[in-house]
């Protein structure tokens, strides 16, 4: 993982909060910044106060300057979203448990024997365990919780109620706190997909209605005055009502963006190629699919759609269709053209015109799915790609 960054919102407009990132889990390195300080005044006092009893003193005077020393450079990098990367909180945890371990050479047996004395890191300890759940998750927390307990029954060198007592909790911090610093994170990646999402809106918002006082009344009009005068006029009026149609479409449907599992709307994608020659006909409801696998299936209608253009004849026109059958779609692109002879796409791909085998049939068997055709001589065509879900879920299940 990256280390994180601090963002700070300057303004309560919508674009000026995407450009100026929040990191939502920096109150938590702050907490253990401050935890970690608190502990070391409470592990300072332990030391002083048993200093008498320890074999080593000296030894203990040493663990605890290095404690302190350790502390005050870690609370700096930590303030600083930066500095945080994984090399600084794993030599972290390893630190804090070679100073657990030197408590054997600190206590006396008896001290050791009597599992209420308290090493010498005390409770500043599992600071580290915190700062590993902050930065990886519950997981990582979970697994240094479990390394912190053995240190911890390590230097005494058996278990007891106390010690299983202290495991479980380390154990429990780790996990908590990895939860609370993912689910922070998930929190604001969402927030951040509203936040673009709302200013997309906005945005749109804003261009339709520049689009609709200036750009769609000309065609409009000139879509009009065309078709009146007829001839080569009417050719542009044709152009200009296509355009009218592919105009209005792109400002009156919803920007969108992939959801928290990568996947957007086909529908949105495909209303998009309506024009006064196609019809596009989707489901009232979005029909959700992994963001590679919309693009492969867009990229599918338009190859079809540029095939109509190029051989089914000037006045030609096309429909799309998509279904949503739950465990599979269904992309559906016909036209009442002069249809493909019998031979042609053989011929084409021994002439090395590869359009419809590597642009279309490709993709869909890319995504294991299957692609069929029907035509006959000035019967027009359909493609029909039927694509499973399963099959792409799978494979980004095994990624």
């Amino acid at each position: 993982m990256a280390p994180e960054e601090e963002y700070v919102e300057r303004s309560d407009t919508p674009d000026s909060v995407t450009r100026s990132r929040i990191d939502t889990t920096t109150p938590l390195w702050r907490g253990a910044v401050v935890l970690r300080i608190v502990t070391l005044l409470f592990a300072a006092v332990g030391v002083l106060v048993n200093i008498d009893r320890y074999s080593r003193p000296e030894l203990g005077l040493a663990v605890l300057l290095v404690m302190t020393a350790w502390t005050a450079l870690t609370s700096v990098l930590y303030l600083q979203p930066a500095r945080r990367g994984n090399g600084l909180v794993l030599g972290d945890l390893v630190l804090t448990q070679v100073l657990v371990l030197a408590s054997e050479y600190v206590l006396s047996p008896s001290q050791l024997d009597v599992s209420t004395t308290p090493l010498v890191t005390t409770i500043w300890a599992p600071g580290a365990v915190i700062v590993v759940a902050v930065q990886r998750g519950p997981v990582a927390g979970v697994l240094a919780g479990f390394v912190a307990s053995v240190t911890n029954i390590l230097p005494r060198g058996y278990l007891n109620v106390d010690l299983a007592r202290d495991a479980v909790l380390l154990i429990g911090v780790g996990l908590v706190l990895g939860l609370v610093a993912v689910t922070a994170r998930h929190s604001e990646e969402q927030l951040r997909r509203a936040v673009r999402l709302d200013a997309a809106t906005t945005e749109r918002e804003r261009l339709a209605r520049m689009v609709h006082d200036s750009v769609l009344q000309v065609l409009a009009r000139v879509r009009r005055r065309g078709a009146e005068l007829g001839g080569e006029a009417a050719e542009l009026a044709r152009m200009a009502g296509e355009q009218e149609i592919a105009l209005r479409t792109l400002v009156s449907t919803a920007p969108q963006e992939p959801a928290e599992s990568d996947e957007i709307d086909l529908g949105v994608g495909l209303r998009l190629l309506a024009t006064s020659r196609v019809e596009v006909s989707v489901p009232a409801t979005p029909v959700p699919l992994p963001s590679a696998m919309a693009i492969e299936l867009l990229a599918v209608a338009k190859e079809a759609l540029a095939n109509v253009d190029e051989h089914a004849g000037p006045s030609a026109s096309a429909w799309v269709l998509l279904e949503d059958l739950g465990d599979a779609v269904i992309l559906s692109v016909r036209d009442d053209g002069d249809g493909i002879p019998a031979g042609r796409l053989a011929e084409a791909e021994a002439a090395g015109r590869m359009g419809v085998c590597l642009s279309m049939r490709a993709r869909v068997t890319a995504l294991g799915g299957t692609l069929t055709l029907e035509t006959a001589p000035g019967a027009g065509t359909e493609w029909e790609a039927r694509v499973p879900r399963t099959v792409e879920r799978e494979r980004r299940r095994r990624r």
